[in-house]
């Protein structure tokens, strides 16, 4: 997964259960939609600056280059704010572009991830810590 910059993870502490995750969740909801929405354009604006530095040359600076770098920054740093709101909820973004939510918690006594995706109506998965979204389960 490409990342526009690095940002803090949450501390991964067991303090979430699928009830208190599913009550965070319409402001969750709402961050992922800004997060996600805010990360496709961070790669279209990298896609844009990479074609125009193609024009840019060390005596002569092309000009939507430079205009462009400064909105691929401006960009990624609302993405590391969007992120850095969930880090303080103590949710982990595990995917930019799915929008792919992890909430740690316990679960039979060990600590395990209850997940959500964007456009999910609620948290009804977990998965093992070491497991990731191919080892989701139903609650």
């Amino acid at each position: 997964m490409n990342r526009p910059e690095s940002y803090p993870r949450a501390a991964m502490e067991a303090s979430w259960t699928p009830e208190k995750a599913n009550r965070a969740l319409p402001l969750v909801r709402r961050i992922a939609d800004d997060l996600v929405e805010h990360f496709e354009l961070w790669q279209e604006l990298v896609a844009m600056f990479e074609v125009a530095s193609l024009r840019s040359k060390p005596e002569q600076p092309d000009e939507d280059a430079e205009r462009l770098a400064g909105d691929v920054q401006r960009a990624a740093k609302e993405i590391a704010g969007f992120v850095g709101e969930l880090t303080e909820l103590g949710v982990e973004c595990k995917d930019l572009e799915r929008g792919l939510m992890d909430f740690a918690g316990e679960r039979d006594g060990r600590t395990v991830y209850f997940c959500w995706e964007r456009g999910e109506e609620a948290v009804e998965h977990w998965h093992e810590l070491d497991a990731g979204f191919s080892g989701r389960q139903s609650l």
